[in-house]
Parts: structure tokens; C-alpha cells; sequence
């Protein structure tokens, strides 16, 4: 063996050394809040796509987008098929779209609902609130109530939140954060959202 590959060889065994302790010393086993946030693409896309894998352990699962209004989407014609699936658009649509603020704080309203339902019900293993920070943004809900259903839910229950400018207190209480930065984005050059990229 060179002595380029036994320095690789000692240096990878001692990462895996420090690897394994880490997953040694991971001994706690519950549900796990996740937030996606910023304002770069695959907020959405990546809770989607922990959802697909979600179901491939044979979970149940309630998506609940709030301010989308479209029902055309790639997302929700595959995801509907699956049976373990619970799909609720219940948003008007974009704020700048709709216009009317009274509208939008209703249908937010009515969509956290459908989520405190799910929130509540030991049978979900997955919830994903799609778009949820917007109704904390514009105060349509009540930041604490919404700390405390969160806290209250069944210990195994995952719970997925996507959408731009989290705010710090719900990025306190989540488990994992991920903010998306935006690098570049196909729009920004003139080309059209596209179907299967972006819906």
C-alpha cells in the first residue's frame, strides 16, 4: 500500500471512529420536528421527497399546504394515488395573488384546523405543514398555540414545516433546521416555471 493510501486508510478509520461515537451517544428515539426555510427552490420538494421515503416505511402521512390553492401539481397527482396519504390544498393562493388579506387569514385559519386534527391523531406518523411560516409572517395564527400543538403531539410523530423567514422561535423548538439559499434560479434568466420542476 502507498503511503498516500495508508494515510487515507488511518484518517478515514479515525473519522469512523469518531462517527460511531456520535451514533453511539444517539440513543433517543421520538418523533423529530423539521423546518425548511430561505429563500432558495426545495423547501417543498425536499419534505416531499422525506414523504416518499416515509411511505416506503410503510407510514401514514397528512399534507397540508397552506396558501397554495393550485391541485394540478406533480406532487399531488402522484402523492393522492398512495393510500397512506391524506392531501389537503387549502390556501387562496399567493398573497400578492389574492389580495385580500381577511381571505387569506381564513383560509389559513381552516387549513390549522385540519392540521390541529392531525396534529392530535397518534395514527399520523407524518404531518407536513407546506408553506406554513407565511401564516406566522402575516400573524393569521397564533405563534404560541401553534408552539403548543406542536409540542403536544404524539412522541412519534414527525413533523415537517416549509416556507420562507421561520421565524426564531420555531426554529428554536425544531429539532433539525435547514435554510435553502438561493445560488441562482432559472427564473431570474427569463425561463418559465416548468411542469415537473417546479410543479
Amino acid at each position: 500500500m502507498s503511503e498516500a493510501a495508508e494515510r487515507h486508510t488511518a484518517r478515514m478509520r479515525r473519522k469512523k471512529e469518531v462517527i460511531d461515537a456520535k451514533i453511539g451517544a444517539a440513543g433517543a428515539a421520538r418523533g423529530v420536528f423539521l423546518i425548511h426555510t430561505g429563500n432558495g427552490k426545495g423547501k417543498s420538494s425536499a419534505a416531499f421527497g422525506v414523504l416518499a421515503r416515509a411511505l416506503g416505511h410503510g407510514f401514514s402521512a397528512v399534507v397540508i399546504q397552506f396558501v397554495k390553492s393550485r391541485s394540478d401539481t406533480g406532487e399531488e397527482a402522484f402523492f393522492r394515488r398512495q393510500p397512506n396519504v391524506r392531501w389537503h390544498v387549502m390556501g387562496e393562493g399567493f398573497t400578492w395573488e389574492t389580495q385580500d388579506a381577511a381571505k387569506d387569514a381564513a383560509a389559513a385559519q381552516a387549513a390549522w384546523e385540519e392540521a390541529k386534527r392531525a396534529l392530535a391523531d397518534p395514527a399520523v406518523d407524518l404531518v407536513i405543514l407546506d408553506e406554513f411560516t407565511y401564516a406566522l409572517k402575516y400573524r393569521w395564527l397564533d405563534l404560541a398555540e401553534v408552539l403548543a400543538a406542536f409540542h403536544r403531539r404524539p412522541a412519534m410523530q414527525r413533523l415537517i414545516v416549509t416556507g420562507r423567514g421561520a421565524p426564531p422561535e420555531l426554529v428554536a423548538a425544531a429539532d433539525t433546521v435547514t435554510e435553502m439559499t438561493l445560488v441562482k434560479h432559472a427564473f431570474q434568466a427569463g425561463v418559465q416555471a416548468m411542469p415537473g420542476i417546479e410543479w
